[in-house]
C-alpha cells in the first residue's frame, strides 16, 4: 500500500483532485453563508401591494395598514397592482372590497378582505405572505372587536340568547379570502426551476472540461479556428438533444408546463445552450484553471436566482450580481412558463444576449491566441 501512495502522489493529476474538492467545498460555503447572512432581516424589502374599493373608509384601513405592516407597502389599483404581482415586484395583493366597512360594523354580516398570491415565485415569499393574511385578518377582527363590543354595550337589555350570538360574531367579523396566482401543483414542480439550473449548469461545466481536455489533445492537428466552429456545432446540437430528454423526462414524471411542452423544451434548450456556451468560454480564455470560475458561477447562480430567496432579500452586492447572471432570467423564465406568467420575451432576449457575449469573447480569445502563437513563432524563428 506504500507503493501505491508513493505512485499516487507523484502524479499531479493527485493533487490537482484534492484542491478542487477542497476549492468547491471553500467556494460553496463562502457564497452560500455570505449571500444568506441576515435575510430574514430584510424581509421589510418585500412589496405589498394595497388595492382600494371602498371609498374614504377604505382608504383609512388602507392606510392604517401602510403604517402597521413591516413591509414596504404601496396603494394601487387592482390593474397596477395586478401586474406587479405578474412581474414579481410585489409578492401580495390585499384588496379591500367595497361596502367592507359597512359589513365591519354590521354585526350580522361577515366583512371579506381578499388577498392575491402569485405562487410562480420563490419559496420563502409564499410563507411570508401566507403569515401577512392572517395577521391583517387578525388586526381587523381585533378593530371590528373593539366596534362591536361598544355597539353590545350600549345594548345590555339585550336578551341572552342573542348577545351571544352577537358576541360570537364579533369575534370573527373579518374574514380572508386568499387566491393563488399561477398556482403550483406540489413541492416537486416547486423545484424544477432550481433543479434545472443546477443540473445544467454541472452537466455544462463537466461537457465543458472533456471537450476542452479533447482540444489539448488534438492540438495543432486542427487550427484554433476549427477548434472553435467544432465547439460551437457541438455545444449547439449537444443542447438540443440534452433539452428535449430533459424536458420529457420532466414531463413523463408529470410536471407542470402551463404553456406546453414545446415552449418549455424550446426556452429549456435556450437555458442550456447559455449555460453551455458561458462554461466553454470561461475554459478558453483562462483553460482548466477555468473550472474554479466556472465552480464559482455556479454557486453565485444558485444564490442569487430567486428560486429560495427572492434577489431584494439579498445585500446590495448580491443583488447587483443577480442582475449580470443568466440563471436569474433563466428562473423566471421557467417560471413563467411553468406555472403561467408574462414577459418571458424578456427573459429570452436577455438569455440570447448573454450567448451572444459568450460567442464573441470566445472568438475574441482564439483570434488573440492564435496571434500570440504567431507572434512568439516569429521571435522564436
Amino acid at each position: 500500500m506504500a507503493k501505491a501512495w508513493a505512485l499516487y502522489l507523484k502524479k499531479p493529476q493527485t493533487t490537482v483532485a484534492v484542491v478542487v474538492a477542497l476549492m468547491a467545498q471553500i467556494i460553496f460555503c463562502l457564497f452560500w453563508m455570505t449571500a444568506y447572512d441576515g435575510v430574514l432581516d430584510r424581509t421589510d424589502r418585500l412589496k405589498v401591494a394595497i388595492v382600494n374599493e371602498d371609498g374614504e373608509s377604505g382608504r383609512q384601513i388602507g392606510q392604517h395598514l401602510q403604517d402597521t405592516l413591516p413591509f414596504e407597502t404601496a396603494l394601487l389599483t387592482a390593474e397596477e397592482a395586478r401586474r406587479q404581482l405578474e412581474k414579481r415586484d410585489a409578492y401580495l395583493i390585499i384588496t379591500i372590497p367595497e361596502h367592507f366597512s359597512a359589513a365591519l360594523k354590521d354585526p350580522s354580516a361577515k366583512a371579506v378582505v381578499r388577498y392575491t398570491l402569485n405562487e410562480a415565485n420563490a419559496q420563502m415569499p409564499k410563507g411570508v405572505a401566507q403569515s401577512v393574511a392572517a395577521k391583517v385578518t387578525g388586526e381587523l377582527n381585533a378593530q371590528a372587536s373593539l366596534q362591536g363590543t361598544q355597539s353590545v354595550l350600549q345594548q345590555l337589555n339585550m336578551p341572552a340568547g342573542q348577545a351571544s350570538q352577537t358576541a360570537q360574531s364579533v369575534l370573527t367579523r373579518a374574514e380572508a379570502d386568499v387566491t393563488s396566482l399561477h398556482p403550483v401543483n406540489g413541492l416537486n414542480n416547486q423545484m424544477v426551476p432550481m433543479m434545472l439550473v443546477l443540473g445544467s449548469f454541472v452537466g455544462a461545466m463537466l461537457m465543458g472540461m472533456n471537450v476542452h481536455q479533447v482540444s489539448l489533445s488534438i492540438g495543432s492537428a486542427l487550427t484554433r479556428r476549427q477548434h472553435f466552429l467544432f465547439r460551437l456545432l457541438f455545444i449547439g446540437v449537444a443542447s438540443f438533444v440534452i433539452s428535449i430528454i430533459g424536458s420529457t423526462v420532466i414531463a413523463a414524471f408529470g410536471g407542470q408546463m402551463e404553456q406546453g411542452f414545446v415552449s418549455f423544451w424550446l426556452f429549456h434548450w435556450l437555458t442550456i445552450l447559455t449555460f453551455m456556451l458561458l462554461a466553454q468560454t470561461v475554459l478558453m480564455v483562462f483553460g482548466m484553471a477555468g473550472m474554479l470560475i466556472n465552480m464559482a458561477l455556479l454557486s453565485l447562480q444558485l444564490v442569487t436566482s430567486g428560486t429560495i430567496v427572492p434577489s431584494q432579500m439579498l445585500s446590495g452586492t448580491y443583488r447587483a450580481l443577480a442582475h449580470i447572471m443568466p440563471a436569474t432570467y433563466s428562473v423566471e423564465g421557467i417560471m413563467n412558463i411553468q406555472f403561467g406568467g408574462t414577459d418571458t420575451l424578456h427573459d429570452v432576449g436577455l438569455l440570447l444576449a448573454f450567448s451572444g457575449a459568450s460567442v464573441l469573447i470566445g472568438l475574441a480569445a482564439t483570434l488573440w491566441k492564435g496571434h500570440k502563437n504567431i507572434r512568439m513563432q516569429t521571435t522564436i524563428g
